[in-house]
């Protein structure tokens, strides 16, 4: 693989296991958007999660009363599916209280109502308990690696009982303040080439100028690539052996709300084929990576979900959400996940067409007072593609009846790209043998790229075709 790095240090640590846990494939689940929902909506996000090669839900917790009474409903569902889907806490530290010795004891008891659930994710049988953020968290002590050792890890509640990986925003080169406290890593932010941003572009001396077939340009580098995991993985390593490191894999990322609101508006580069190029580096390092986040399930304010849109949906994100599914992404994760736990790639029995596309050009103008995200200068005006081949074939993308590109494909994963302009919409034809096998074509009303948005919305449509 082209973006993969040795990461020996690491190595070491695998070859002092002796019964190394299965790899696995979780999505991180926002429960602060499931105010609405009933035991089935569990079950069926369980059961569709599961049936597209998950084998768990690391629960986004907050401090809300009714996220304790969804996170009893989602073990309830997880218990009524089968033992087999895994649950955890990912407790999110950037909204739990953090500050004081009760603030510890709270988090405490959080986990251990939960911690012996049959369906709670256990490795080197302990309960396994991560986080998002908490590097600033000291719980009434001198230091935060004191308040997460004595009022957390160490404390005699679950000293001895949990698998503690977090998500501390830190620099790697501090882990070692956290000698105690960590039995592994989550490196939450590795889904995206964050570095790369409209300011840091000049400076990277890269051509922006696409290439076909897959659309590429200077940034392609960028994107997939292992280079942070390298980092978070050697540095893990100075903490001792049998350490668990999670890589995080993600598809999309766009947020718009206002300053009057969240005050987010962003996007972090997600062309040039992000989600599979992803995949197909941490398989390529599969040797030393324990455990993949799909981020997101349902974070629908930030546009990186992959499951259906459902539940509540924060305040504002509705407009850049409804009518932007994103499942077709969920359907592909089951062919790469299977390949990162397996090391093998699935046998494709029926060919699929996958296209998406941002709603609007690059540089359109809006009436929209919290103006364009930064880094928008980063997009491409392309339909993105990928096309799961069972064998070779022809395969023509087009967004209006007179542009269209046609592409040999080759059997396995294919990754393609046309360029699309006002008025388009996504048309993808797979033919073999002068017949059609498989067309994607969503309804015209379903989506067209937009020359005059009225907002702005750099969020993805998502669409998927198989074969019968």
């Amino acid at each position: 693989m082209r973006y993969f790095t040795v990461f020996s240090l690491l190595a070491l640590s695998r070859a002092a296991r002796q019964d190394p846990a299965p790899k696995l494939v979780v999505a991180h689940f926002m429960v602060g958007n499931t105010f609405p929902y009933v035991l089935q909506d569990w079950v069926d996000d369980i059961n569709l999660a599961s049936a597209s090669g998950l084998d768990g839900f690391a629960l986004n917790v907050g401090p809300d009363d009714f996220q304790t009474t969804q996170t009893n409903n989602a073990f309830q569902a997880a218990n009524q599916v089968g033992p087999n889907f895994k649950l955890f806490f990912s407790l999110d530290m950037s909204v739990l209280p953090c500050a004081t010795v009760d603030d510890g004891a709270a988090l405490r008891t959080r986990v251990t109502n939960f911690a012996t659930n049959p369906n709670y994710l256990q490795m080197n049988g302990k309960a396994f308990v991560s986080t998002f953020a908490g590097e600033s968290c000291t719980f009434g002590q001198d230091s935060v690696a004191d308040g997460w050792r004595s009022q957390f890890a160490q404390h005699p509640d679950l000293q001895g009982k949990i698998h503690f990986v977090p998500s501390f925003f830190i620099d790697p080169a501090q882990f070692t303040n956290f000698n105690g406290v960590m039995d592994g890593d989550f490196n939450f932010n590795s889904g995206w080439p964050i570095t790369v941003t409209e300011d840091s572009v000049p400076g990277l001396g890269v051509d922006l100028t696409p290439t076909a077939p897959a659309g590429a340009n200077g940034l392609n580098k960028f994107v997939g690539s292992t280079d942070t995991d390298n980092q978070h993985i050697q540095s893990l390593a100075t903490l001792g052996t049998g350490l668990t490191y999670m890589a995080a894999v993600a598809p999309w990322f766009f947020t718009h709300f206002s300053p009057e609101s969240f005050n987010k508006n962003f996007i972090f580069l997600a062309d040039q084929h992000l989600y599979p190029a992803r995949w197909e580096s941490l398989i390529a390092a599969r040797d030393e990576i324990d455990l993949v986040e799909v981020v997101t399930w349902n974070d629908y304010g930030e546009s990186h979900y992959i499951g259906p849109i459902k539940g509540a949906l924060p305040p504002g994100s509705e407009v850049w959400v409804n009518g932007f599914p994103h499942q077709a992404w969920l359907d592909m994760t089951k062919f790469f996940a299977t390949q990162f736990k397996t090391g093998q790639a699935p046998t494709i029995d029926k060919d699929q067409i996958f296209m998406w596309a941002r709603p609007h050009p690059t540089n359109a103008q809006a009436p929209d007072a919290t103006g364009p995200p930064t880094n928008f200068q980063l997009t491409q005006d392309a339909v993105w593609a990928v096309v799961m081949a069972t064998a070779a074939g022809s395969v023509t993308l087009s967004t209006t009846a007179t542009d269209s590109q046609t592409f040999d494909v080759t059997p396995g994963v294919n990754k393609l790209s046309i360029p699309i302009a006002p008025g388009g919409t996504l048309h993808g034809v797979l033919s073999r043998d002068g017949a059609t096998v498989v067309e994607l074509a969503p309804a015209g009303t379903d989506f067209t790229f937009n020359g005059n948005p009225a907002t702005f919305n750099y969020n993805a449509f998502v669409a998927s075709a198989t074969a019968a």
